[in-house]
């Protein structure tokens, strides 16, 4: 007979969560796997802002939680299989952007750049914060980042 604790349920469930199932586990570069995903997801199904909005606030802090439990399975703060901050912090730069293809696109590439090169403070809100909260929280701010530039450029392009 098997004897499965709910426990290991759960934590199988959030290291789930966390790497977005096998995305994470895509052996280069995942993050932008997840970030692909997320914006996948956008484009096949747009979201009202209150939805959109919703999406971000719930994810944000399950991703905290299972960013927080994988990095504990998986033995590594901030793995690189640990993509659910990328797939947030996309929705966060897409939030009340027109949904045209040469924005998703725009996006995509302001929210890597921001993502990868952690600057402007983004390095530092990581580092301040613990296990799953500063996973999430740097890609979110990318996410602030990318998405004010793309409201300036909306707002400049008139």
């Amino acid at each position: 007979m098997y004897s499965v604790t709910i426990r290991a349920v759960m934590q199988a469930l959030l290291k789930h969560i966390a790497t977005l199932g096998p995305i994470g586990y895509i052996p280069f570069g995942p993050g932008t796997f997840g970030s692909l995903t997320a914006m996948t997801c956008l484009w096949f199904f747009p979201l009202t802002p209150y939805w959109h909005l919703l999406l971000i606030a719930i994810g944000s802090i399950i991703g905290s939680i299972a960013a927080t439990s994988a990095e504990k399975q998986l033995g590594q703060k901030d793995s690189g299989k640990i993509i659910i901050d990328e797939f947030i912090g996309f929705y966060v730069t897409f939030f009340l952007i027109p949904h045209t293809t040469a924005l998703l696109a725009a996006a995509f590439l302001l929210f890597r750049f921001f993502d990868i090169f952690k600057p402007l403070m983004i390095r530092n809100i990581e580092k301040a914060l613990k296990n799953g909260k500063g996973v999430m929280a740097d890609d979110i701010l990318a996410g602030i980042y990318a998405n004010a530039i793309l409201q300036v450029w909306i707002l400049l392009k008139g």
